[in-house]
């Protein structure tokens, strides 16, 4: 791409290119390609976002604009597969016991976790960790029988999700039993992806977090693949799904090593 001697307007000028044509540039790589110091990137990607060209993100950038490219608001996605949605989270609540600590991550999905999480009278001393704002007040009825604890980070409006910094760190100290980890797609051959990059980053640090992890997401994410890598298949336990997944994607994703456990959206769970 460049080398030392390339001047700082044209090195930028290329920088900028190699991101809006990849659409997320790691540091690391453009500091090899260019030939450059991982310090001089940093410096040019900093510039580059001051003159509204890129978005700087952990490790890298991304084009102005593609940081929620694809990415439905919090409030716009709890009427997509909300039949779905509540029997996934019926499901997934079940796999918790008394004494736990749960990982509960973001989303409409997780948000059906945490109601389902806080409607089980039957639970008790278990401690539920959420980087979610919106997933927390939903647990609060389940105080005492819950623990609440909310992660820290920097807010997102959109998801209402804290993320980093501080988001991973916190994390990081903990081990919990189980973590329940939604997503924007589910492919047999790219594994777990998300359309948010901040997101998929913590999602990553729960999941290392938690002896247990297990997927939560509707029919209409299987097959799917986006921008944000969270991890593959064989990262995870089991996946919850509901909504009529299609049999083919089933039996690729089983065929790829993931157990998937489809709860049927007609009849209430047994605990």
């Amino acid at each position: 791409m460049a080398d030392d001697a390339a001047p700082t307007i044209v090195r930028r000028e290329r920088l900028l290119q190699e991101v809006v044509d990849r659409g997320f540039l790691r540091v690391a790589d453009a500091s090899i390609e260019l030939g450059v110091s991982a310090v001089t990137i940093r410096s040019d990607l900093t510039a580059l976002e001051l003159a509204g060209s890129i978005v700087r993100v952990h490790g890298g950038a991304m084009p102005r604009g593609a940081e929620g490219a694809s990415e439905s608001s919090f409030e716009s996605s709890l009427a997509h597969a909300a039949a779905a949605k509540l029997a996934i989270g019926r499901r997934a609540a079940s796999m918790v016991l008394s004494g736990q600590s749960v990982l509960l991550d973001v989303g409409t999905t997780a948000l059906a976790v945490a109601h389902a999480l806080a409607r089980r009278t039957d639970l008790h001393d278990v401690l539920v960790v959420t980087n979610g704002l919106s997933i927390a007040l939903a647990l609060e009825p389940g105080i005492p029988r819950l623990t609440v604890v909310v992660t820290g980070g920097t807010l997102r409006p959109q998801q209402h999700s804290l993320v980093n910094p501080f988001a991973s760190a916190f994390l990081e100290s903990l081990h919990g039993d189980i973590a329940f980890i939604g997503c924007n797609g589910v492919d047999p051959e790219v594994g777990v992806t998300n359309v948010n990059l901040p997101e998929a980053e913590v999602k990553r640090r729960m999941m290392q977090s938690a002896a247990r992890r297990v997927l939560v997401a509707d029919a209409s994410k299987l097959g799917s693949r986006r921008l944000g890598n969270v991890g593959p298949l064989s990262d995870f336990e089991s996946l919850v799904t509901a909504g009529g997944p299609e049999a083919a994607v089933v039996e690729r994703l089983e065929g790829a090593g993931l157990h998937v456990i489809d709860a049927d959206v007609d009849s209430p769970v047994a605990r």
